[in-house]
């Protein structure tokens, strides 16, 4: 009989048990968490300053420390995730993350305050957007990329949903209160979503594929792919974020208005969610290494537009939309970097350490773009500079194309894929066809 907590999925590599309640919980815990440790914070900060008379600077540094922590446990937590699953490592990090908050709202001095936020930092590597794709992707696999584009759309409603929620909660509480009331709706929405949710058995990776990239995760990280993969994601990473965080001071700079400004920021962020829904047909129709180069490059581009484009306002919009819509592929994209290339294996190690980099860079965007802006003459020269980082972090993913690898399209018959290491081009002499995403066939016999 047919568990009636899961539906067959039978494609690629055998039948993988798909758990009905997996994607709406993480939809659900991805919402809650992100809204509550990461979106609160932005909005509760200038009254955690005023009532406690810690600096604005050190406040924001506890924060970015739980960031930079994250990124570092992420490694940690996403090999944990290959061997046993989600469940427990999330569970925990949910439990993790109310008492963080609850350490926070109560911390009496600024150490105790930045203890909070480590404990935080470890919340959100067990249980943000890495931990959530790690467990959709060998859930889901082959057809991963539809399951992660819905997380990352919900993920995206997070700031909408709660940055509201906790202004309200400010207005008629204190920031420690509005933060123990936060903690309870962490508590009750996402531990019991993860520990009931996240049951089912955690299924085998696909096999390995056939062209020798079923190397271990210690070879692959060493690999000059991966390498120059983790540097182009991380350059990437630190332009976008240093164009979300200075996006409004530039405006300001060019006459905007506050109002206006935060508009442009706010419509940005919602192309970005539109810009999901289109991965999955761009991903149906190139190759990984193409994929890869063209979005980081498109970033660029959308970043040297802001730079030249003092108005008129409605272009100032597009723009943003168009740099939002971008950015929303590049985070499907780092999801489904290692899938792409080296299987689900070991997604969660190797997904973990591509990631530390990136995260960290993103992390530290906000101080290095504020620090930059002077010394480069200002916004503009800033944003240009941001625009060369992204290009040339385009560059160096063309370069990220495991030796061998290749997309298997479905063979016309009566065709059959032959070996695609090498053909023999005479007796005793071997020739190499394969290269990128290309694949060659011949007929039978």
């Amino acid at each position: 009989m047919t568990d009636p907590h899961t539906r067959g999925a039978a494609t690629g590599a055998g039948d993988r048990s798909r758990p009905r309640a997996v994607l709406p919980a993480l939809c659900a815990t991805q919402i809650t968490g992100w809204g509550v440790v990461y979106y609160a914070f932005p909005v509760l900060n200038p009254q955690i300053t005023a009532d406690s008379g810690w600096s604005t600077g050190a406040t924001t540094a506890a924060f970015s420390l739980a960031l930079v922590i994250s990124a570092i446990a992420g490694i940690r937590v996403g090999r944990v995730i290959d061997h046993r699953g989600p469940r427990a490592v999330m569970t925990a990090g949910s439990a993790a993350g109310v008492a963080s908050l609850t350490l926070v709202a109560l911390a009496p001095n600024l150490p105790v305050f930045f203890a909070g936020w480590i404990l935080a930092g470890l919340s959100m590597a067990a249980t943000f957007y890495q931990p959530a794709f790690a467990a959709l992707t060998r859930w889901w696999a082959p057809d991963h990329v539809r399951a992660l584009t819905i997380v990352t759309l919900a993920g995206g409603l997070a700031s909408t949903v709660f940055a509201p929620l906790t202004a309200v909660l400010a207005d008629h509480l204190s920031w420690r209160g509005t933060y123990l009331v936060l903690a309870a709706i962490l508590a009750v929405v996402t531990i019991p979503a993860h520990a009931l949710a996240l049951r089912a058995p955690w299924p085998p990776p696909e096999p390995p594929a056939p062209d020798g990239t079923d190397a271990g995760p210690g070879v692959i990280a060493r690999s000059r792919p991966f390498v120059l993969l983790a540097v182009a994601f991380t350059v990437s990473s630190f332009a976008m974020y240093a164009v979300v965080v200075t996006l409004v001071p530039l405006l300001l700079d060019r006459g905007y208005t506050t109002s206006q400004a935060a508009w442009a920021l706010g419509l940005g962020g919602a192309g970005q969610t539109a810009g999901r829904t289109l991965y999955a047909p761009l991903a149906r129709s190139t190759g990984t290494t193409v994929r890869t180069t063209t979005l980081i490059a498109l970033g660029a581009l959308t970043t040297a537009a802001l730079a030249v484009t003092p108005g008129p306002y409605g272009l100032v919009i597009a723009v943003s939309i168009a740099a939002g819509m971008i950015r929303g592929n590049l985070t499907l994209l780092q999801a489904t970097a290692i899938t792409d290339r080296w299987g689900t294996e070991h997604y969660g190690r190797l997904s973990g350490l591509l990631g530390a980099p990136s995260l960290t860079a993103s992390a530290l965007a906000p101080f290095a773009a504020a620090l930059l802006a002077v010394p480069l003459g200002g916004y503009p020269e800033l944003f240009a500079t941001l625009a060369g980082l992204a290009l040339a972090a385009a560059l160096v993913a063309t370069a990220t194309s495991p030796p061998g690898s290749f997309r298997v399209p479905r063979a016309p018959a009566p065709y059959k894929l032959r070996r695609p290491a090498a053909i023999l081009d005479r007796p005793g002499r071997a020739r190499r066809i394969n290269g990128g995403d290309s694949t060659r066939w011949r007929k039978p016999g």
